[in-house]
């Protein structure tokens, strides 16, 4: 028998995928780790938001507090639903792009704990070092979508927006090392 696509009524040649349950716990999973992520995340902000962060010289353009909890909270689903959906993919290797995932989560946790919680120790060196992992966070952002998006190119979209937003965080980055 020749190697062809089957028709429906020979069945798929290769399992569909995890049952519905499977993938509704795994979108489920996603966004709780990459929340969690969050949460952990923000701890270091919110010591440091009425402390020295308070009394900081921050630029011109940032904005204010509640915004960035409104906005990382689609960024991180966003991204826990493009890993989901490269996950679900069965016909292309995806072992890589998720680890390049699980790498941005880990550097989206360390940059707030180097940014807000190592300033009161380091001073300006803190938020260069910040500057250095939110360089290195940007990096494996891009390199995600490079990988997200031949896998599942709605994934590969929705993580842009998380790069986009990196990049403006670099300059908030930037402009405090600068000026503190």
């Amino acid at each position: 028998m020749p190697d062809t696509v089957p028709t429906e009524a020979q069945g798929p040649a290769v399992p569909d995928g995890p049952s519905r349950r499977r993938q509704v716990a795994a979108l489920i999973g996603f966004l709780a780790l990459s929340w969690a992520v969050s949460f952990v995340g923000s701890l270091p902000i919110r010591t440091a938001a009425g402390g020295w962060y308070a009394l900081a010289d921050k630029a011109p353009w940032t904005p204010p507090g509640l915004m960035f909890t409104s906005v990382w909270l689609v960024l991180y689903a966003a991204m826990a639903v493009a890993a989901w959906l490269v996950w679900r993919q069965r016909r292309h290797p995806r072992r890589r792009a998720l680890r390049l995932y699980g790498l941005q989560l880990a550097l989206n946790l360390i940059w707030p704990m180097t940014f807000f919680g190592l300033y009161p120790i380091l001073g300006t060196a803190a938020l260069w070092l910040a500057l250095a992992v939110l360089a290195a966070l940007f990096l494996t952002a891009a390199l995600t979508v490079l990988r997200f998006g031949p896998i599942s190119p709605t994934a590969g979209l929705l993580m842009l927006p998380n790069v986009s937003w990196l990049v403006f965080s670099a300059s908030l980055n930037l402009y405090a090392a600068v000026s503190n």
